[in-house]
């Protein structure tokens, strides 16, 4: 099964809700999706989400690394050479790891499909079934309550919840969702790198004494302030979760030489695609700290791909992938089944999208 071609095309999904958080406020998904077609007829699909504060890449940088950079160096290539394809594609161009991700999905959907098998089940099978949390934008107090009702109306047991604007108003509005959803619901805090490390542990101290019961508090301070990760991890109970921190393997390894943070969270976007998610999660794993599944901006083609990563590794413990219910409607169809809170495998090989009715349709840029 060799590579022939690599089309670069455009997914767009309305939110429900613009989604906010202290680094940006989206109301339209508008992703790159890339479809890698072989001699025997296969088509294999992923997708890129431009996230110009996280990863610094736009829907124009991705369309060229993928393009002009990655393709060229795939094509011809038999797909059994999957771990030939990912050195190539990590070692083509420093960074653009949206981009390195999508073409990497696209061939683990592939490899999973020659041996007519679901990914999960190949990368490890550890279980059918994971649960998601969904996100609660940050917004005025009364809308973050309201919001977070509703999405424990829509079946959700567990709520993220962005801060990272107002040290004053965020101690308010999350104290003022745990008093309404009641003691059951499991909250998870993340500041989106929105605070100093003394306002951290000053704001996190109050929510401990205050009865917030959080689960984690994600990356509280600058992705590149390692001391100050340290310092909040050191002065909390509280366990500290590092997304932004934690791009690659060798920041992976930092985080957890340095007690940075007691959790990582992986995004395949962040990774540059699974390979690079299984290597950090292995070392995660080897140093007994667990690890999230996120997602960035996401529809369900890029989402499932995480999904399947989760499912087969019992060191994935949380999961943050909430893209799709973010969505008023799915672009593609198949794949994992997203029921409210529950993402459920399905037994068809690869990821499982029907690719061939997603292409009669999909947008070109």
């Amino acid at each position: 099964m060799k590579i022939t071609k690599v089309d670069v095309g455009l997914v767009e999904a309305p939110l429900i809700t613009p989604f906010k958080t202290a680094l940006r406020t989206v109301y339209n998904i508008q992703n790159i999706v890339v479809t890698i077609y072989t001699d025997n007829g296969y088509i294999g699909i992923g997708e890129a989400a431009p996230t110009h504060v996280i990863t610094g890449e736009s829907l124009q940088s991705i369309r060229y690394a993928i393009e002009e950079v990655i393709a060229p160096l795939i094509i011809g290539i038999e797909i059994d050479e999957i771990a030939l394809l990912c050195d190539r594609i990590d070692k083509c161009m420093y960074q653009n790891t949206s981009a390195k991700a999508a073409v990497e999905i696209a061939l683990y959907d592939l490899w999973a499909k020659k041996y007519d098998a679901p990914l999960y089940k190949l990368l490890g099978g550890y279980r059918s079934k994971i649960t998601t949390d969904i996100t609660i934008s940050v917004n005025d107090e009364e809308e973050m309550v309201k919001d977070s009702l509703e999405a424990i109306k829509r079946g959700f047991s567990i709520l993220k919840v962005k801060v990272g604007k107002n040290p004053h108003s965020d101690v308010n509005s999350i104290l003022a969702i745990r008093n309404a959803v009641g003691p059951d619901v499991v909250l998870r805090v993340d500041a989106n790198q929105g605070w100093t490390p003394k306002e951290a542990v000053k704001i996190i101290g109050q929510l401990e004494d205050r009865g917030a019961d959080m689960e984690l508090v994600e990356q509280p301070v600058h992705y590149s302030d390692i001391s100050g990760m340290q310092y909040v991890t050191n002065q909390t109970y509280t366990n500290i979760l590092a997304d932004e921190s934690v791009f690659s393997p060798k920041q992976a390894i930092e985080v957890i030489e340095k007690r940075a943070a007691d959790l990582i969270n992986i995004k395949l976007m962040k990774t540059g695609g699974i390979s690079k998610a299984q290597q950090i999660n292995a070392i995660a794993e080897a140093n007994g700290v667990e690890c999230m599944i996120g997602c960035m901006l996401e529809t369900k083609i890029s989402v499932s791909a995480a999904a399947h990563f989760a499912a087969a590794n019992k060191n994935v413990t949380m999961v943050d992938l909430d893209g799709p219910s973010l969505c008023v409607k799915d672009p593609i169809e198949g794949g994992p089944f997203f029921e409210g809170e529950n993402i459920q495998m399905s037994d068809a090989s690869g990821i499982g999208f029907l690719i061939e009715a997603f292409i009669a349709n999909k947008k070109t840029l």
